[in-house]
């Protein structure tokens, strides 16, 4: 499994504040399965309120770009796809923050979270079954095949070290055979 860089200028910061977080999309898919370039990492976070200036706090205004308190507590307000950006000058690198939420699948994979030791640093990721699950909603939602070639990658490199019970139940939740079919259907490595 592979270490993709420099994500971790924020799961470092994420994880001092004792936040729980997992490391999701293109950085997950990295780990998962091989390389690929990337710009950003999708990071999932349970906040709760009194979390907003702590992140002012660990993410100074001097290296990053980090939203005021009141624009985190309004994302925060919303039960689902509450989201903001933090964004380090110095890399120019990007973490889409996602938060909790009501999101059942963000709960889901929470609750599994895959820790990681790279290098002696402890990185939370997302399971491997919640990153793909999310790849096919994003390919069913915007089409973009780079969701299919890192699914194919992952299941390549996972072998049978994955759940493919619970993914089978979330393909059906979701609505997501056809899409799951695409992604199986041909090597998408091209």
């Amino acid at each position: 499994m592979q270490s993709p860089e420099p994500f971790r200028i924020f799961t470092r910061k994420l994880h001092a504040l004792g936040l729980r977080y997992m490391v999701s999309g293109s950085v997950a898919a990295i780990y998962y399965g091989e390389p690929r370039m990337t710009n950003d990492v999708d990071i999932i976070v349970f906040l709760k309120s009194e979390d907003a200036g702590r992140l002012e706090e660990a993410f100074p205004g001097e290296q990053f770009y980090c939203p005021p308190r009141e624009v985190i507590e309004i994302e925060l307000a919303r039960e689902r796809r509450g989201h903001f950006n933090l964004i380090h000058h110095d890399t120019g690198f990007k973490a889409d923050i996602y938060l909790m939420g009501r999101d059942e699948l963000h709960g889901w994979g929470m609750a599994r979270i895959q820790v990681a030791d790279l290098d002696g640093e402890p990185v939370c990721f997302a399971p491997p079954e919640y990153v793909m699950i999310r790849k096919l909603q994003f390919f069913k939602e915007g089409g973009s095949g780079k969701h299919l070639r890192d699914i194919n990658r992952m299941v390549a490199s996972l072998g049978a070290t994955w759940n493919r019970v619970d993914f089978e139940k979330m393909i059906h939740q979701y609505d997501l055979g056809k899409e799951w079919d695409m992604s199986t259907a041909a090597d998408h490595h091209g």
